[in-house]
C-alpha cells in the first residue's frame, strides 16, 4: 500500500497519519470501549470533538467572529439548492457565473427555485481556454455564486470576482489548499471527500447577517435552525465530522494552510512542466487559470489512453482516468497527495512518453 498514490477526484485520499488514528481508535475511542459513531451527537465527548473541530477550521482559515460555521450531512451538491432557498425568497434575485461543470449544475439546480441568471460564462470552445472576463451583475442581485476550482475541466480561479453583492463560492475542491481572505465572502460551503475528510459531510461558512429568519426552507437545510441547534437540528453524520477533526489536527500540525498552498504550488508546478515539455501530452488550460487540486491533460494520441492508464495502474499511479465529460486524464493532488506522489507520476509520463511517444 505504500507505493500506491491514488489520484481519485473524490473521494479522495485521506492523509495516512489520519487513517492510521482512526484505525487505531476504531473499536475503542478514548478507552471508552465503544467507537466514535456508536457514541449519541448529544453526549458531552462527541460535543468536545465538534467544538475543537470548529475552532481548529476557524483557526486554519482566520474565519471572523461574524460568520457560523456549520457540518451538515450531505455534500456540495445538497448546497445548489440550499443556497438559493436560504439567501433568496420568490422574487429576489441572484447571478451565477458559469466557469465548467459544476458552476453550471449549481446554476440549473438554482433555476428551478428562484430567478437566477448567468452573469457570465467561459468558453471551452477557445483555446486555451481562459476565464470570463465580462461578469455583469443585475441590479438587486443578492449574491453572486461562482466555483474557485472546477475539478472536471481542470479549472481554478485564485483572485475572488470584483463585484457589489456577496460572494458564494463552491469551494468543494478547493477549501483548505491555499490562503484565502473568509472576509471577502457571504457564504463559502465545501463537500468533505476532498481537502476536509471523507464523503457525507459538507461544511458550510455563512456570514450572521445572510441567516434569514423570513423563508420557508427544509429544516434540515435551514441555515439559521442549524446555526441556532450547533449543527444538531438532526443527527449529523457523526464519524465523517470526528474524521474531518482529525484533518484540521493534521493540517495544523504539517504548518496549516500556508504550508499547504506551497507544497500544493510545487506539485502543479511539478506535473504542467512535464505535460508543457512532453511532446505526447497537452493541456489546454491558460496557464493564468489551470487548477492546482486537478490537473487535466490530453495524450495527442489518443489510441495510447488505455495502455496509459493500464501501466499507470500496474505502478500503483491510480484513478487518472479524466471524467467521461472531456476525456483524456486527470490527476487530482489534494493537500494529502504527497510530492512524491507526483514525482512517480512525472516519471512514469516521462518513460511513456520514450517508449510510445
Amino acid at each position: 500500500m505504500n507505493n500506491v498514490f491514488n489520484f481519485c477526484a473524490g473521494p479522495a485520499m485521506l492523509p495516512p497519519a489520519v487513517m492510521q488514528r482512526a484505525q487505531s481508535e476504531m473499536i475503542d475511542w478514548q478507552g471508552r470501549g465503544v467507537s466514535v459513531m456508536e457514541v449519541s451527537h448529544r453526549d458531552k465527548p462527541f460535543m468536545a470533538v465538534a467544538a475543537k473541530a470548529e475552532a481548529d477550521l476557524r483557526e486554519l482559515m482566520a474565519i471572523p467572529n461574524n460568520y457560523k460555521v456549520l457540518f451538515l450531512a450531505g455534500g456540495g451538491r445538497s448546497q445548489f439548492t440550499a443556497v438559493p432557498l436560504n439567501l433568496l425568497k420568490e422574487g429576489e434575485q441572484a447571478d451565477y457565473l458559469i466557469t465548467g461543470q459544476w458552476s453550471k449544475a449549481a446554476y440549473e439546480e438554482a433555476k428551478r427555485f428562484r430567478d437566477v441568471a448567468i452573469a457570465g460564462e467561459i468558453d471551452m470552445d477557445t483555446k486555451p481556454i481562459a476565464l470570463p472576463t465580462d461578469i455583469k451583475v443585475r441590479d438587486g442581485a443578492k449574491y453572486l455564486h461562482y466555483c474557485p476550482n472546477e475539478t472536471v475541466d481542470g479549472i481554478e480561479m485564485f483572485e475572488e470576482p470584483n463585484v457589489a453583492v456577496p460572494l458564494v463560492a463552491d469551494m468543494s475542491s478547493c477549501i483548505l489548499s491555499r490562503q484565502i481572505d473568509v472576509s471577502k465572502y457571504g457564504l463559502i460551503y465545501a463537500g468533505a471527500q476532498k481537502n476536509i475528510g471523507p464523503s457525507g459531510l459538507v461544511v458550510v461558512i455563512v456570514r450572521d447577517d445572510l441567516l434569514r429568519d423570513d423563508l420557508v426552507v427544509p429544516c434540515i437545510w435551514d441555515y439559521t435552525k442549524q446555526a441556532e441547534q450547533g449543527s444538531m437540528l438532526n443527527t449529523p453524520p457523526t464519524y465523517s465530522w470526528y474524521l474531518a477533526g482529525l484533518v484540521f489536527e493534521w493540517l495544523k500540525e504539517v504548518g496549516g494552510v500556508a504550508a499547504m498552498e506551497a507544497h500544493n504550488a510545487a506539485k502543479a508546478e511539478l506535473l504542467y512542466g512535464a505535460i508543457d515539455s512532453i511532446g505526447l501530452y497537452q493541456n489546454l488550460v491558460a496557464p493564468s487559470c489551470r487548477s492546482r487540486m486537478n490537473v487535466v491533460w490530453q495524450l495527442k494520441d489518443e489510441s495510447f489512453n488505455e495502455a496509459f492508464l493500464a501501466e499507470a495502474e500496474a505502478l500503483g499511479l491510480m484513478a487518472l482516468k479524466g471524467h467521461r465529460f472531456v476525456g483524456g486524464m486527470r490527476a487530482s493532488m489534494y493537500n494529502a497527495m504527497p510530492l512524491k506522489g507526483t514525482q512517480a507520476l512525472v516519471t512514469f509520463m516521462a518513460d511513456f512518453a520514450k517508449r510510445h511517444g
